[in-house]
């Protein structure tokens, strides 16, 4: 992934409810969701999460597909996978990461 496309979409997640949309677009999974239940749900107004979606979809982070006479947004997969293998890419440098300890316990 270059690099400015994860500039791209981490600007486009630096904003709350544009996080939220996504992450409510990762949960439903592959059946995506319409509009209509994305606004309801995260109680954010239609022309709103027009805007938002829109961001989401230019930093690639979120498809769009026609049903009929609805649109179905799903989580881009892809991307979002490829973002998190350029983040975690050089992870402690190239050796097995060690999970941090549980809450409570000293080692």
């Amino acid at each position: 992934m270059e690099e400015h496309a994860v500039v791209r979409s981490l600007a486009a997640l630096a904003q709350p409810v544009r996080l939220q949309v996504f992450r409510a677009l990762v949960v439903a999974g592959e059946r995506g969701m319409n509009p209509g239940t994305m606004s309801e749900g995260l109680g954010v107004a239609a022309a709103t999460l027009s805007f938002h979606l829109k961001e989401l979809s230019h930093a690639g982070l979120v498809t769009q597909e026609r049903d009929g006479r609805h649109l179905i947004y799903r989580a881009a997969y892809d991307h979002m996978q490829a973002l998190l293998g350029y983040l975690t890419e050089n992870c402690c440098q190239g050796s097995a990461c060690l999970a941090p300890p549980a809450p409570g316990r000293k080692c």
